[in-house]
């Protein structure tokens, strides 16, 4: 009798794995099997949305399901990033995330996520310098004609950027820092927005993603006065490092990469992880960040996760020296 049980106990068993576990692997297994929104946490028309949108074309053709770029700012991209901690973890919603990622929840009192914990990492995509930028027809023609103004009239330039706690932000707030010139910061919700009032001379200046400042600049729409890496970028050798400049020790590189929410199964992860290398070493794609002046840095979703607790813990040391406010 005890035998029959436990024939009848095992054929049960079978019976039940055998309805639930393929419909368990199919969840995975077949990801995707609907659109997947990758949220942008700026306004169309800058940089950041541009490459975030080849991203997703890249991304419709590999994973056979389209993926919809949902633009989300406001706040540094704050709104964008509590948007997706609060989303579903199943893969149909992803980040495109810059250094942001990391500082807002050091400047924003309302950012109360962990950059770390509160995500998932898929892998960064890449990295590369911003751009000291000037309307076409500013008297600054040079850094130092910039400092040396600056120095003798203090709160006198402004500088925008694309929100506060951005790459672009904290630029100019390392220029100040480094230069002693008093800069009043005027924040919008995104390049896209502060971009069309630098050119028509609303703003002094801004340290937008190069690829932004570059290209307006050979339209003749902006002056490029230097770039913020301690290096010159190689696709404008002609450009000087700020820290050529009078200023050694200016130094201020962004980077982006893709983010999902907490706890995403890991084989849909690996799926999205293989999709952005995929992406990331296309010779295409690569050229095409590469002639944009920006490295192409693909990674995998621990290496991404490490880079962002490394970014995390040196930009806390950073800002404790930067003369920041929330506005």
């Amino acid at each position: 009798m005890i035998r029959l049980h436990q024939k009848i106990y095992m054929l049960a068993s079978l019976v039940i794995a055998a309805c639930v576990t393929p419909h368990a692997v199919a969840q995975t297994i077949d990801y995707p099997t609907k659109p997947i929104k990758l949220v942008i946490g700026f306004t169309p028309g800058g940089s950041t949305d541009t490459i975030g949108r080849q991203l997703a074309n890249s991304f419709t053709k590999i994973l056979g399901q389209s993926v919809i770029v949902e633009n989300k700012p406001g706040a540094n991209g704050n709104l964008a990033t509590d948007y997706v901690r609060r989303a579903a973890p199943d893969g149909y919603t992803i980040f495109y995330t810059s250094i942001g990622h990391v500082t807002n929840p050091l400047i924003y009192k309302d950012a109360k996520y962990d950059p770390v914990k509160d995500f998932s990492p898929i892998g960064q995509v890449l990295a590369g310098p911003n751009v000291l930028v000037v309307p076409a027809n500013s008297k600054f023609k040079t850094i130092k004609e910039l400092i040396d103004y600056g120095r003798a009239n203090p709160g006198k330039i402004n500088f925008a950027s694309s929100g506060i706690g951005s790459s672009v932000h904290l630029s100019g707030e390392l220029f100040k820092q480094l230069s002693g010139v008093d800069m009043v910061h005027i924040p919008y919700k995104g390049s896209g927005s502060l971009l069309p009032q630098l050119m028509a001379g609303e703003v002094d200046l801004a340290f937008p993603f190069l690829p932004s400042g570059i290209t307006l600049s050979e339209q003749g729409l902006l002056r490029t006065l230097g770039v913020t890496t301690k290096e010159r970028s190689a696709a404008a050798p002609n450009i000087p490092a700020i820290a050529e400049e009078g200023l050694p020790d200016y130094d201020m590189a962004t980077w982006y990469g893709i983010v999902g929410p907490a706890n995403i199964p890991p084989d849909v992860q690996k799926k999205l992880s293989d999709a952005l290398m995929q992406t990331v070493n296309d010779p295409e794609f690569k050229n095409r960040l590469i002639a944009l002046g920006v490295e192409p840095k693909p990674s995998t979703p621990k290496e991404f996760g490490k880079f962002i607790q490394d970014e995390a813990i040196k930009w806390a040391g950073i800002l404790k020296g930067l003369d920041y406010k929330e506005n």
